[in-house]
This record gives C-alpha cells, sequence and structure tokens, in this order.
C-alpha cells in the first residue's frame, strides 16, 4: 500500500495593511468583521463569542471587548493599521466598536451608516369582518 500520511502545509497569511471593518450592532449581539478592500473577510468577533450571555451580548461593554479580540488578531495576523468603518443596525456597540478600533491604534479613515431603511414595508393583514 502506498503511503496515505502527507505533510500539510500551513497557509501564509495575507499582509492586509488597509482594509474594512464591518460591524452589526442589534439589540441582541455585536459581530465585528475585518475584511480586505474587496471584503473578504479575515478575522472575526462577537459578544456572544467573547463569554457574554444573555442580554449582556447587547451592551456596549461586550461590542468594546469583541472589537479589541478582533481586532488583536487582525493586526497581529495580517499588519492591519488603516480601516473604513461600516455600521450596521442599532445596537449600543455601535459607538464603542470604533472607539476601541481607535484604542488599538487602527486608524479609522472613514466611517459609514449602512443600516437599512424600511421603505413600504409589508402588506397588511387584511380587514377583519365580524
Amino acid at each position: 500500500m502506498a503511503d496515505t500520511t502527507s505533510v500539510k502545509k500551513k497557509k501564509a497569511k495575507r499582509s492586509v495593511s488597509h482594509g474594512q471593518v464591518h460591524v452589526l450592532a442589534t439589540f441582541n449581539n455585536t459581530i465585528i468583521t475585518f475584511t480586505d478592500d474587496k471584503g473578504g473577510a479575515l478575522t472575526h468577533a462577537s459578544a456572544g463569542g467573547c463569554g457574554f450571555r444573555g442580554s449582556k451580548k447587547g451592551t456596549a461593554y461586550a461590542a468594546q471587548v469583541a472589537a479589541e479580540k478582533a481586532g488583536n488578531a487582525a493586526k497581529q495576523q495580517h499588519g492591519f493599521s488603516k480601516a473604513d468603518v461600516y455600521i450596521k443596525g442599532v445596537g449600543l456597540g455601535r459607538d464603542a466598536a470604533v472607539r476601541a478600533l481607535s484604542s488599538l491604534d487602527i486608524q479609522v479613515e472613514s466611517i459609514k451608516d449602512v443600516t437599512g431603511v424600511a421603505h413600504g414595508g409589508v402588506r397588511p393583514k387584511k380587514a377583519r369582518r365580524i
């Protein structure tokens, strides 16, 4: 029989100094994703993944901890230093995540709000007949 053990080469981490940071801030959780300029994900972290449970996941402090965790990973693995920030949602973690980035010496070039806006909504229920 042929030798089936193969040596897997470790994939080299790309050097990405400038990219995007996507912050999804809901009332229940905050998710931070670091991407390259094309939108390919590099690292991510969420408040739930940082050990917060229940209603604590939606707090500003949980968003700050998640942003620091993802930011440190992006800096160490990819040399991340400049970012365009895209914020989606209305949660408490919006501002805290951006402040955490600047405390990590990640230069914030621009901040854009990409929260969806309802237009028209769903079709209303039919009139009730008694």
